[in-house]
């Protein structure tokens, strides 16, 4: 699924996000969504959320199950 789109990120969804200080070098970091911060429905560089831990970044990665569905 695509992180750049608003319409496929839900809260509690397992994603990978970039934090703006990994930004250069691309790490990624996962976690469930608590809140979708972007407003407009896509985003070149992804939908920015805040997770249940508290850090903030763009979506790169939904991950899914072995059926292909997102992991909540």
């Amino acid at each position: 699924m695509d992180g750049r789109l608003r319409k496929n990120i839900k809260p509690n969804m397992f994603v990978e996000i970039v934090q703006k200080h990994h930004q250069a070098t691309g790490e990624l970091t996962d976690g469930l969504v608590q809140r979708i911060l972007t407003k407009s429905p896509q985003h070149p560089h992804g939908i920015k959320v805040r997770l249940d831990t508290g850090e903030v970044g763009r979506v790169k990665n939904i991950i899914e199950d072995e059926h292909g569905d997102p992991i909540e």
